[in-house]
């Protein structure tokens, strides 16, 4: 592999691009110490000349947020011809709405918490208080808000109390037109890694977490210290399974591919609860995926090496 090019794909414009430089830096030293050679590219106005000019051999997203999940990347990669590490197009305009990935999983039988989805212009014209009340009368409280794309926990808020509707609405439209209002489930917080081996997608040991807050938002995901992580998660053998299969169920009924990671909450009456799923994880050392990785006795550059290796055999 010493003489294949990997060009990891990182930065861009989103909100999430000092994450993504940072999950870029260390894949792309994970990657060099598994002896590929690494070009790292932002993903700018250059980013399509230099695909053409000096073709990589693959191409890992390492984009986290906007184009880097939505497809759009993933569409320019497949126009060109480039093989890429991750989901395809399609596969990425399906996961990464929130709301449709809700849906579509329920319909496979697996447990998601109630949602509603609303635009912002639903409360401009029909009275923000209204379709507040509403929104409380059908999923009861506590809510969590969250855009119903984007990643990270940007614009995510927890609200327990009605009064704090009104200010929780106007943070999470400060990241996206539609809010994604969804009932709050008390439990134990996992995420599960599920990486493409040559038997199919195998769910590695879900990682608990346990911010200090109480809520696992931006700060207490890149802040060290604000949050413990324990892996393999704190959980019965019969809740680490079911877990492990709505991750790779997921990754199946949503067409992913390469690997994927899914956020769910174990209830207190053992409900495993599946909250969203994630295309291109955080690979920060505050990231869930390389500690998944690490429990599972492997390693980022491992693992991706891998990954490059059947990218590049089925030529996308």
């Amino acid at each position: 592999m010493a003489d294949r090019t990997v060009a990891v794909l990182a930065g861009g414009l989103s909100h999430e691009r000092d994450v993504s430089l940072r999950s870029g830096r260390r894949l792309s030293a994970a990657l060099r110490g598994a002896g590929l050679t690494v070009v790292e590219w932002d993903t700018d106005a250059g980013l399509l000349g230099r695909l053409r000019d000096e073709r990589p051999d693959a191409a890992v997203v390492a984009l986290h947020g906007g184009e880097g999940e939505n497809g759009s990347v993933q569409t320019v990669l497949e126009m060109l011809g480039v093989p890429f590490v991750g989901t395809s197009s399609q596969g990425c305009r399906r996961a990464w709405d929130k709301p449709t990935a809700k849906a579509l999983v329920r319909e496979a039988d697996f447990a998601t918490p109630g949602w509603v989805v609303l635009p912002h212009s639903t409360f401009r014209e029909l009275g923000a208080q209204g379709v507040l009340d509403a929104m409380v009368d059908r999923l009861g409280l506590p809510l969590i808000l969250k855009p119903d794309q984007g990643g990270s926990a940007l614009g995510t808020q927890v609200v327990r109390d009605a009064a704090e509707l009104p200010t929780a609405m106007v943070g999470c439209f400060a990241y996206g037109d539609t809010v994604l209002a969804e009932q709050f489930v008390d439990g134990i917080e996992v995420a599960v890694t599920v990486v493409e081996r040559d038997g199919g997608p195998e769910a590695l040991p879900a990682v608990e977490i346990v911010p200090e807050s109480g809520v696992y938002d931006y700060t207490a995901r890149y802040t060290a210290g604000l949050t413990d992580f324990f892996a393999p998660a704190r959980l019965s053998d019969a809740a680490a399974k079911a877990v492990g299969e709505l991750a790779v169920g997921a990754h199946r009924l949503l067409g992913l591919r390469d690997i994927s990671r899914t956020d769910a909450v174990v209830a207190k009456d053992g409900t495993v609860q599946f909250l969203e799923v994630n295309l291109s994880a955080g690979l920060t050392e505050t990231s869930t995926v390389p500690m998944a990785m690490e429990a599972a006795g492997t390693s980022l550059g491992e693992v991706f090496a891998e990954l490059v290796t059947r990218a590049i055999q089925r030529g996308d």
